[in-house]
């Protein structure tokens, strides 16, 4: 992978996350960085399950809610979706 393109997609949320979190689970856009946790986004367990079946339905991303979701911050998570979209996993976000 390009080191520019890693670099900036560090620094972005996925825009599917910011849709999801806005739309389904009512998250203002105002809490919504990079750094942000599902914690600290107030999501249950029940609600960030709900959010990887929304992620797995529309995007394709199939990942454990409690393994990947639980301490990941939103750039983490986007990481994450980003390399299984292009097919590469990075060994650092599966935790």
């Amino acid at each position: 992978m390009n080191t520019a393109k890693t670099v900036t997609a560090a620094r972005t949320i996925h825009p599917k996350i910011t849709e999801v979190l806005a739309g389904t689970f009512k998250v203002p856009d105002s809490e919504i960085f990079p750094e942000s946790t599902m914690e600290s986004l107030e999501m249950d367990s029940l609600a960030v399950a709900e959010f990887a079946v929304i992620i797995k339905e529309t995007l394709g991303v199939d990942a454990d809610a409690d393994t990947l979701y639980k301490d990941a911050t939103l750039t983490d998570i986007s990481e994450f979706i980003r390399a299984a979209v292009d097919g590469a996993v990075p060994v650092s976000c599966a935790r």
